[in-house]
């Protein structure tokens, strides 16, 4: 069987960056999960010492807070930084913009809407930049359900589906004065969604590696299975169903943008393990 990796998949340039940011923290602690992979979550506390905290409050002042690569909300950081905790940011930057164009277009009397998920915790950060408040939705009918203003800003989660951003910037725009739509889908996203779009056309079994909270390692495995019914969405090599390869003759892989290469690595040895 032949085995083969999407052109693009794994590690974005924001998830390296925060990787960098906490390995060369040592005994410092993340605000949240630093990113959506626990296996990871775990090599940095075994190896660098960088714990997990959940409750920002819990933190003392001296102490080194690592803000998580999805941002967290505006009032939080505040106040880690008032409380006199060394706050050590380690939000993506492609996360930052919109929380940016959130609170300008807030305070230049836009309504804005946030097409996202809004228990994410990118998309909570987000909307606390709004000042006079914004919307989340996730398709049309959420959005025929606002009461809007003549003017608009439209800002997309950084790992949803163009498609479906597209469909509802479409339905904005001929019902309102002033549309602004803003293109906060981060270029990691475009390519590993093309690139697994490519590949799952092809391919008759896809594995898509990632965690299970991943929202871009979900919208990676919607895509593949679109194209290949028999695409399965994994966290690592002790997930696979071998019984998945048996008569195929292409397996497809792709992985999310916190999936690191050392777990991507063991899924293919395991499945070649099982083919030969």
């Amino acid at each position: 069987m032949k085995i083969q990796l999407a052109e693009n998949y794994g590690f974005c340039f924001g998830v390296k960056r925060a990787i960098k940011i906490a390995e060369e923290n040592i005994n410092a602690a993340t605000y949240g999960p630093l990113i959506h992979n626990s296996k990871e979550i775990a090599r940095l506390d075994k190896d660098f010492k960088v714990g997990l905290v959940e409750d920002f409050t819990t933190f003392k002042s001296g102490e080194k807070a690592i803000v998580r690569t999805h941002g967290i909300v505006k009032d939080e950081l505040a106040s880690l930084h008032a409380s006199g905790v060394e706050v050590i940011d380690a939000t993506c930057p492609y996360v930052t913009k919109p929380q940016e164009i959130a609170q300008e277009m807030s305070e230049a009397g836009y309504d804005v809407i946030i097409f996202g998920d809004e228990k994410h915790p990118e998309i909570k950060g987000v909307k606390s930049y709004a000042t006079h408040g914004a919307e989340v939705v996730t398709d049309i009918p959420d959005v025929k359900k606002l009461k809007l203003k003549e003017r608009v800003a439209l800002i997309a989660q950084t790992t949803r589906k163009v498609e479906d951003y597209m469909a509802i910037a479409t339905y904005l725009i001929p019902r309102h004065k002033e549309v602004r739509v803003f293109n906060t889908i981060c270029n990691a996203t475009f390519e590993n969604q093309e690139a697994v779009n490519k590949i799952a056309t092809q391919a008759d079994v896809m594995i898509i590696i990632g965690g299970k909270n991943s929202s871009n390692t979900k919208e990676l495995y919607s895509i593949s299975h679109d194209n290949c019914s028999n695409s399965h969405h994994i966290e690592d090599e002790t997930e696979l169903d071998f019984s998945w390869f048996e008569g195929r003759e292409f397996c497809g892989i792709s992985a999310g943008a916190s999936t690191p290469d050392w777990i991507i690595q063991n899924v293919i040895n395991a499945i070649q393990k099982s083919v030969n």
